[in-house]
């Protein structure tokens, strides 16, 4: 018997999974009122790493966020959260299901402390959550943890609204312009931190400063009049010249 007509070739190696999405959205519309900022968007942020959400104002950047958060009712198609439909979910089910989010505006209670604030990022754990992980985080709060929220520089501000979303222990945490109105060194400073979150966690941040934003997401989605015009690498959407286009006012 022939023995190279007997010998069978060697089964081919498996197929390496895809990773499954954290968070998936498909034919997103959304509206206010009557008027329609969503239009059939679609995206897709992995478990881990940091994802950049940039266009120009008006683009519905802050709309996407508050429709994944739950502050805006979504108008049609799927919003997937691990295996969960989002959008039967309320604001705060959203939120102990493991999404954080920091809004671009209002996001610390002003007549409250800086530790009465970073307590309230704890409450889904029961409190168990230990504030010294954000002071770890951002040092400068510790120095003001019994001075009210309202009295804090803009950086300060952003920096304890994200320290006490993080106390939350968020899958997925949403930022909302996390540097706007913030001095250039502490702006460096939440850079900083944000990458390092990004080694650990998924990160979906809507941002204006382009380059602090490529240099912390590796994928980035580019918006215009509510869909996503382009999307890809952070490298290759930074090289794209269709990018200007986008984010020109």
């Amino acid at each position: 018997m022939n023995d190279a007509a007997t010998s069978q070739a060697p089964a081919p190696a498996p197929a390496r999974a895809a990773i499954a999405p954290l968070l998936a959205a498909d034919g997103l519309c959304a509206s206010y009122g009557h008027s329609q900022v969503l239009f059939g968007l679609g995206l897709q942020v992995p478990p881990g790493g940091a994802v950049a959400i940039l266009g120009r104002n008006g683009a519905g950047k802050s709309t996407l966020l508050k429709t994944i958060a739950g502050e805006l009712k979504a108008t049609a198609g799927t919003l997937q959260f691990g295996n969960r439909n989002l959008l039967a979910s309320t604001p705060e089910q959203r939120s102990r299901m493991g999404i954080g989010y920091v809004p671009q505006e209002d996001a610390v209670f002003g007549s409250m402390t800086v530790r009465e604030n970073l307590m309230l990022g704890a409450v889904r754990h029961g409190g168990r959550a230990n504030i010294d992980e954000a002071l770890a985080m951002f040092p400068k709060l510790a120095q003001r943890l019994g001075q009210a929220a309202a009295t804090l520089s803009g950086g300060e501000r952003k920096m304890l609204a994200i320290g006490r979303a993080l106390l939350g222990r968020p899958e997925l945490l949403m930022l909302d312009e996390p540097t706007e109105g913030v001095w250039l060194g502490v702006v460096e400073e939440i850079a900083d931190r944000l990458q390092a979150l990004a080694g650990r966690m998924a990160i979906l941040i809507v941002e204006q400063h382009i380059d602090l934003a490529l240099r912390v997401a590796s994928h980035a989605y580019v918006m215009d009049r509510g869909t996503v015009a382009m999307h890809g690498p952070s490298a290759d959407v930074r090289d794209d010249p269709r990018l200007l286009t986008y984010l020109a006012p």
